[in-house]
C-alpha cells in the first residue's frame, strides 16, 4: 500500500469516527447547544484538523512532508476563515425560516454533509481542468480578484435576503412544500400526500448556498495547492473545515455583529490570492507567505471589528 493510499485511509476512518463521537457524546437530539458545547465541539476539530496535519507531515518526512503540511493548513485556515462568512448566511436563513434552536444541530449536519458531496464533485471537477489546461489558473485567478474587489466595495446593508435568494425560489417551484409546524419533522404527509417542511427547505438550501461560497473557495485553494496530484489535501483541508461549521455556527451566532469588518479582510485574502495566482508564472511566492497573509488578515479585520463597531449595528442578533 503506497503512503497516499494509507493517507487517504488514515483520513477516511478519522472522520467516520470524529463523526460518531460528535454526534454520539458532543450532540444530543432536540437538545440546545450551549455555548460551552460549542467551544468543547470547535476546540475538538481544530485540534482533529492540526493532528492530521501532524500525520502528514510524520507520513511523508523523508520527502516533502513539511511543505505539504505548510499547504494544508494555509489551505484548512483559508477555508475556515471563509466558513466564517458562510455562518452569518445560515445565521439570516434560519432566522427567516424560524427554525428552534433545539432543531439547529440536525438540520445543520445533514446542510453540511450535502455540502460536503458538492465539495468533492467541486474539487474533482477543478482538479481534473487545472491537470488538463493550465490557463485556467488564469481564469480562477481573475475570477477571485474580481470577488475579491467586489466584496470589499460591497454596501454595508446588502444583507442576504433568504426570500430573494435563486435558491429558495427554485425550491418553491419544483418542491411540494407546507407551512405547518414541523415538529421536529423533515417530511409531513397530508391527504396521502408528502410535503416537504421548513426544515426540508433549510437542509437543502445551506447545501445550494454552499455551492456558490464553494465557487470562491475552491479556485482559492488551487492556489495555495496547485498540483492537481495533491487532491487529497485539498479534500482533508476543505472537509475538515466544513465538517466544524456547525460548531462554530453555536460558537458565533450571539456575536455575529461583533465582525463588522471580517468581509473586509476576506476580501483582502481573496484579492491576495487571486493576484499571486496571475503572476506565478513570472513571480513565485512560497507558500509559508500565503499562509502569514491568511492569519494577518483574518486576525487583523476581527480584532478591529471587535474595537470598531460600525454605527447603527446592534450589538447582537436575535436568536
Amino acid at each position: 500500500m503506497s503512503k497516499t493510499e494509507v493517507i487517504y485511509l488514515v483520513f477516511s476512518a478519522v472522520i467516520v469516527v470524529a463523526l460518531i463521537f460528535d454526534l454520539g457524546l458532543l450532540s444530543k437530539k432536540n437538545q440546545v447547544v450551549s455555548f460551552k458545547a460549542a467551544l468543547l465541539q470547535t476546540i475538538f476539530w481544530v485540534m482533529l484538523s492540526l493532528l492530521f496535519c501532524g500525520f502528514i507531515w510524520y507520513e511523508n518526512a523523508g520527502g516533502n512532508g513539511k511543505e505539504d503540511a505548510i499547504a494544508y493548513i494555509s489551505a484548512y485556515l483559508l477555508e475556515w476563515s471563509l466558513s466564517i462568512d458562510n455562518i452569518f448566511v445560515f445565521i439570516i436563513i434560519f432566522s427567516f425560516f424560524k427554525v428552534h434552536p433545539e432543531n439547529y444541530s440536525r438540520v445543520l449536519l445533514l446542510g453540511i454533509l450535502m455540502a460536503i458531496i458538492f465539495r468533492i464533485i467541486f474539487i474533482a471537477v477543478g482538479s481534473e481542468l487545472v491537470a488538463r489546461f493550465d490557463w485556467v489558473m488564469y481564469i480562477f485567478g481573475a475570477f477571485l480578484v474580481y470577488t475579491g474587489i467586489k466584496m470589499f466595495s460591497s454596501k454595508e446593508d446588502a444583507e442576504f435576503d433568504p426570500q430573494k435568494n435563486w435558491s429558495y425560489r427554485l425550491m418553491k417551484k419544483f418542491m411540494r412544500i407546507t407551512n405547518a409546524e414541523p415538529k421536529g419533522r423533515f417530511i409531513i404527509i397530508h391527504n396521502n400526500k408528502a410535503y416537504f417542511t421548513t426544515l426540508s427547505m433549510v437542509v437543502v438550501m445551506l447545501g445550494l448556498i454552499d455551492i456558490v461560497f464553494a465557487v470562491d473557495s475552491i479556485p482559492a485553494v488551487f492556489s495555495i495547492i496547485p498540483d492537481p496530484s495533491k487532491k487529497l489535501l485539498i479534500y482533508s483541508s476543505n472537509i475538515f473545515a466544513v465538517l466544524g461549521l456547525r460548531s462554530l455556527f453555536f460558537l458565533l451566532r450571539g456575536a455575529a455583529s461583533k465582525f463588522d469588518y471580517l468581509q473586509q479582510g476576506i476580501a483582502i485574502v481573496l484579492l491576495f490570492i487571486g493576484v499571486k495566482m496571475l503572476i506565478e508564472d513570472w513571480f513565485h511566492l512560497p507558500v509559508w507567505a500565503s499562509l502569514l497573509v491568511i492569519v494577518f488578515c483574518i486576525s487583523g479585520s476581527i480584532i478591529y471589528s471587535i474595537y470598531h463597531q460600525r454605527k447603527g449595528v446592534p450589538s447582537n442578533y436575535e436568536h
